[in-house]
């Protein structure tokens, strides 16, 4: 089973692009979506993070998401510890999900693969762009954030240009029919490559 990674910043517009290709019949799994469910639900995940956190962590059975936010935001090493619990569950889960598709090649979509070295697990690597106004715009509205908490969150993360190096297909998203025509044009290429 081919795997063709999907990534982008804060705003870029990877559940639009994500959306695109589950239109054309191509199975998305969503990382951080599996990473939250997980927190919920894998009994070994909740030992993991009690361990960690204490038992605040969890409020009747459920995450204490405002709980965890407090404890990782800003601290790196602790932002690193739920990483290390939550990042190979959902390898481990993606791996199970993987093989009980039956497409040519699924997507598997997360904010920061990249930076994790996740396109080592990758057959290709799509990278959704748009430009910096538009994501602005569109975290406005997603997020109700002001441009300065916006501006703080963006210049954690890679640059375009970086992430670049590593892609091998570029979606700019600003316009909608465009994306959607590059999406199409993509998937076009990804099923030529696996017949030959």
């Amino acid at each position: 089973m081919k795997v063709a990674g999907l990534t982008g910043g804060m705003g870029s517009g990877k559940t639009t692009v994500a959306g695109f290709f589950r239109e054309l019949g191509v199975p998305v799994y969503i990382a951080d979506e599996a990473g939250k469910r997980l927190m919920d639900t894998s009994a070994e995940v909740k030992s993991q993070i009690i361990q960690v956190f204490g038992k605040e962590a969890y409020s009747e059975g459920k995450l204490n998401r405002k709980y965890i936010a407090s404890k990782v935001f800003n601290k790196k090493e602790q932002l690193e510890n739920l990483n290390k619990i939550v990042h190979p569950a959902v390898a481990r889960d993606f791996e199970e999900w993987k093989n009980a598709q039956t497409k040519a090649y699924v997507i598997y979509e997360a904010a920061i693969l990249l930076e994790t070295g996740g396109q080592s697990r990758c057959d290709w690597v799509i990278l959704v762009t748009a430009d910096r106004e538009n994501r602005i715009q569109r975290l406005q509205k997603r997020d109700q954030s002001t441009v300065k908490e916006i501006e703080a969150r963006l210049k954690h993360q890679w640059s375009d240009e970086k992430k670049r190096t590593l892609a091998d297909f570029e979606i700019k998203n600003d316009d909608l029919s465009s994306t959607k025509e590059q999406v199409q044009n993509i998937h076009e290429f990804i099923l030529k490559a696996i017949k030959n």
